[in-house]
């Protein structure tokens, strides 16, 4: 769903001794070392795609194996327990947590008012160590575009970022690790958090 070649092309810049494959074959996913979950657009088409493509008891399984997990945009919004996008959507329930549409009405510190979806530039702030943070500073900037942001419980959340309400835009689990931003579009900072990604063995 959208964003899978410029995912892969981040992955072989920053890993070129990777082999990178953008499938939907169970055995191939099931052999994989690594396995990113990205996505863009509306979460009731993407659900629907994982479920009809059996992504969803892949997710599983990948999780229970160990292998390091990467979620990206929607791909992280997917692996809460809903969102309240399309009329209420559910999600793969990995993490308990809910995804909300930004308020109509949201304003900066200021009290401007603010574009709805939030695209652009924005700064993450880091709560908590995690390896996927190595050589990038708290307070960096990464890409976002959403008008829908991920509220779970804050024992997951190991970045943060505000648009109005302060929001979860990196959580994690285990061998799982998630982001609400592109790093593939974060230039520097995002392919770093990538790299990272490559070099993690799904242990903190």
């Amino acid at each position: 769903m959208g964003n899978l070649h410029s995912v892969a092309k981040a992955i072989e810049n920053v890993a070129p001794n990777f082999h990178v494959e953008i499938t939907a074959d169970t055995a191939r996913i099931a052999a994989a070392d690594h396995v990113i979950l990205p996505g863009v657009g509306a979460i009731r088409d993407c659900m629907a795609e994982i479920r009809a493509q059996g992504v969803d008891t892949l997710v599983s399984e990948v999780l229970a194996s160990g292998r390091p997990f990467l979620g990206i945009c929607v791909g992280m919004q997917a692996l809460m327990r809903a969102s309240d996008e399309n009329g209420g959507v559910a999600g793969l329930n990995t993490f308990p947590g809910q995804v909300h549409r930004f308020p109509k009405y949201t304003v900066d510190a200021h009290d401007l008012p603010m574009k709805v979806p939030h695209m652009g530039w924005n700064n993450v702030y880091q709560q908590g160590e995690h390896p996927l943070w190595h050589g990038i500073e708290s307070g960096e900037r990464f890409y976002f575009v959403h008008s829908y942001y991920v509220e779970p419980q804050p024992a997951y959340t190991v970045g943060t970022c505000r648009y109005g309400p302060e929001f979860a835009a990196m959580v994690y689990r285990d061998n799982l690790f998630a982001t609400q931003f592109h790093p593939e579009k974060s230039h520097t900072a995002g392919l770093q958090l990538l790299k990272n990604f490559t070099e993690w063995n799904g242990r903190l």
